[in-house]
């Protein structure tokens, strides 16, 4: 038996406005519990809500960014659930008119670029958060996260793999935080999945039950609890035993376990919240949160592909962020060495901004001053060793490259005249090394580079220096 993994993804993203989706509350990430709750996020009675417009429009903007249809008319309702963190034992979300529709999102597989589809896009408010343990093993409930604007990503079971649902994920967290609507920080639980998994038989009518994983907090937990899940179900359909709908959880030594049977549609008992009216959307609001939206990630590594002739790997790596692909055009525009600059940022920017945790907003390096930088290194002005230094200064201090060769004497000596007299030296010191090298043996000619930079303390234009050492030899 051919077997097939079915995967679908529910996405929740925290939404980066300043108050909550249906009250003023503000929604700073770590304040003390319960500080940031009012009557209407805790469920007083006769608290009405009131929908958060720039919630409405980051919702839009993510449906079009993933190439949704947005509906000109979407409903809230009621999900009716009991649970300790939900105050009103319902939640507001959006059910049969969600605001986006049919979109997608395009990942890198091994076989080449996969679309998945985006069933729906859709508004709802978070729940508030258990924390249990602590002093006299009690369970308390901070509230402070109840309101929260949330959107819903929901996804077609079109992932196959645990690869192709990380690389998915993150797909979408580079979208979402490319056009500014969320942080993505799933150490944070602004950013939250919950995979879907059941394995059916190609070209037959086996299948396993659908198996919703709850309690995943990063890229790697969705990775181990998939490829779990796909190994226990077809397991499972290959030996013929009958498996459960349900919902499961992730455990920290490596494994799943039931949580309780997996709910249908008609146990929330869905219907319209009447303390809110429907979303009207018309097409002029639309055209006006579209012109706002940035040249997506994909569209600017086409681009930089085809502008700076940077290969598929270097300009994936330059549209990690919005902000890194900005710091690269700025600085190849400079510089007119997009490569150089590629492999600078890629490689010790990179290193130095991860080692000392510095966002690249707050780098004291410029755009500016890589270019400089890499017009130094292309002049022949300070060698590729030296300018590991130069710009290990810059990043501590912010100064200009030019500057730093200035003020500690690392200028690169390219004057022949003032290289032949070391160059005779090396020779006259090292009569094997020389002989080695006219007998054929090419490899000692980098004893007697060793030694001419050493004697220069690293500041001989090493080109130079071979081309010369070539040419005396040879004599």
């Amino acid at each position: 038996m051919t077997t097939q993994p079915l995967i679908g993804l529910e996405v929740h993203a925290q939404l980066l406005t300043a108050s909550k989706m249906f009250c003023g509350c503000p929604t700073e990430f770590g304040a003390p519990p319960n500080t940031q709750v009012c009557p209407i996020c805790t469920a007083q009675p006769g608290a009405l809500p009131v929908p958060n417009q720039r919630a409405v429009e980051m919702t839009i903007l993510t449906g079009l960014a993933l190439h949704c249809d947005i509906a000109p008319r979407s409903v809230f309702a009621r999900k009716n659930y009991f649970y300790p963190d939900l105050t009103k034992n319902y939640q507001i979300s959006q059910y049969e008119q969600p605001l986006c529709e049919n979109g997608y999102v395009l990942i890198d597989t091994e076989s080449g670029p996969k679309r998945i589809r985006v069933r729906r896009v859709h508004l709802e408010e978070d729940t508030g958060k258990n924390i249990h343990g602590g002093a006299g093993a009690a369970s308390r409930i901070d509230f402070n996260r109840c309101g929260l604007p949330l959107m819903e990503i929901v996804s077609e079971p079109d992932l196959t793999s645990a690869d192709e649902c990380r690389a998915y994920l993150q797909k979408l967290q580079l979208i979402l935080r490319w056009i500014g609507v969320c942080n993505g920080n799933m150490e944070e639980g602004s950013m939250r999945c919950e995979p879907t998994v059941n394995v059916i038989e190609v070209g037959g009518s086996a299948k396993t039950a659908l198996v919703e994983i709850k309690n995943l907090a990063s890229f790697r937990a969705v990775h181990q609890a998939v490829d779990y899940e796909i190994l226990r179900h077809t397991r499972a359909l290959l030996a013929g035993e009958s498996t459960t709908r349900e919902t499961r959880r992730w455990l920290a030594e490596g494994r799943t376990e039931t949580m309780r049977s997996k709910e249908e549609a008609h146990d929330y008992r869905y219907f319209p919240e009447p303390d809110l009216m429907p979303l009207e959307v018309d097409e002029a609001m639309v055209t006006r949160i579209g012109a706002d939206m940035p040249e997506g990630p994909d569209e600017v590594r086409e681009r930089l592909i085809e502008q700076y002739e940077l290969s598929s790997y270097d300009a994936t790596v330059m549209t990690q962020s919005r902000e890194f692909a900005a710091f690269f055009e700025a600085a190849a525009g400079a510089a007119e060495d997009p490569k150089a600059v590629a492999n600078w940022m890629q490689g010790d920017f990179a290193r130095l901004l991860n080692e000392t945790g510095t966002p690249l907003a707050e780098s004291k390096v410029s755009p500016a001053g890589l270019a400089d930088l890499v017009r130094l290194i292309a002049d022949g002005a300070i060698s590729g060793k030296m300018a590991k230094t130069v710009f290990e200064r810059m990043f501590e201090t912010g100064k200009a490259p030019a500057l730093i060769v200035d003020e500690e004497g690392m200028s690169q000596i390219s004057d022949t005249s003032a290289l032949e007299p070391v160059i005779d030296k090396a020779i006259a010191d090292n009569p094997e090394a020389v002989e080695n090298y006219r007998s054929g043996k090419k490899k000692a000619l980098g004893a007697l580079v060793g030694q001419i930079m050493k004697e220069t303390k690293g500041q001989a234009n090493p080109a130079l220096v071979n081309e010369l050492l070539v040419q005396r030899l040879g004599e």
